[in-house]
């Protein structure tokens, strides 16, 4: 054995030890693991379920629609069965003793989430609606559902909200961390969103866990409805920590809404920027002072913006 050989079995002998030392990062002989590649197949094919005729890989004929849902939802059916049962190995209480009853409730829990596929659909379509009727720049609503992250990142939300309620650990997480990666949104799936939601731009907003929002919300870029602290880690578990959004609430760039009592009542507008912790009255204004700005040419000299736009300095004595 050369000295090359040996340095490298010294170093997998080194991993290895590291493997006994922390396991909490290994998954090694494990029976749950859940497949990310098999659960974001599922998504894609509920996206299909969701939005007939967009995102298949070639064009959806009206007389083939019974056999093409049917093919998907029995594929979904068999897949999403498997990863849940292997999820239900990671709960905390009542964890199923073997693999068999685990695909017993696995079972029972995708047929309850399969059936609420239409009412997800109902939802999702006022979403669109909102899309369209809030931005003057989207041409239809195809371009809506084809193009726009904010929608994608509702519609992966109200998916993982579903089995979110259902009990399901891990999946909705991963599912909404998907759409985190693709879109820059932060949804969590424990999150409760009322219909006509809108996202417009949408990165980096940030959804906590506990955020309840109303009907008819419109939110831009940047916001973050999140929790004043979680220092207190997992004994804020089961918490309210996220705000609550009453209806017809606009929250516009940058704006940062904090706290689990913290109440937006309805018709409220929140201005960019701004830094909310406490709760809004219905139909108030809130915007923060506009700073006051200093315009100097490239020698440093200091001026003035003119009525045409312009840059003027100060007239010489």
């Amino acid at each position: 054995m050369t000295e090359k050989e040996m340095t490298l079995n010294e170093l997998v002998a080194e991993i290895l030890e590291s493997y006994a030392e922390y396991p909490m990062i290994q998954n090694i002989d494990s029976e749950n693991r859940i497949n990310r590649t098999v659960v974001m197949e599922v998504l894609e094919n509920l996206r299909r379920i969701v939005f007939p005729g967009y995102f298949e890989t070639r064009n959806l004929k009206g007389e083939s629609v019974s056999y093409h849902v049917g093919e998907l939802m029995e594929s979904i059916q068999y897949n999403l069965t498997k990863q849940v049962a292997r999820a239900l190995k990671h709960r905390i209480e009542d964890v199923p003793e073997s693999h068999e009853e685990a695909l017993r409730e696995a079972g029972g829990i995708v047929l309850r989430f399969l059936e609420k596929i239409p009412s997800v659909r109902a939802l999702l379509v006022t979403d669109v609606k909102a899309g369209y009727d809030g931005d003057p720049a989207a041409f239809n609503t195809d371009e809506i559902i084809l193009s726009y992250p904010g929608l994608y990142a509702i519609f992966v939300n109200r998916i993982a909200h579903e089995l979110f309620l259902l009990g399901v650990p891990l999946i909705p997480r991963m599912m909404t961390e998907h759409a985190h990666g693709k879109t820059g949104i932060d949804i969590h799936p424990g999150a409760t969103i009322g219909k006509y939601f809108f996202i417009d731009h949408g990165t980096g907003v940030v959804v906590g866990e506990t955020t309840v929002i109303g009907d008819n919300v419109k939110i831009y870029q940047g916001v973050t409805l999140g929790a004043l602290s979680t220092r207190g880690g997992q004994s804020l578990r089961n918490t309210k920590r996220h705000p609550t959004l009453e209806d017809n609430v606009t929250v516009y760039s940058g704006a940062s809404i904090l706290g689990g009592e913290t109440l937006i009542g309805q018709g409220a507008v929140i201005g960019s920027n701004a830094f909310v912790t406490s709760s809004v009255p219905s139909n108030t204004r809130v915007s923060i002072k506009n700073p006051e700005l200093q315009f100097k040419d490239r020698k440093g000299k200091a001026g003035e913006l003119g009525q045409e736009g312009f840059f003027n300095r100060p007239e010489r004595d």
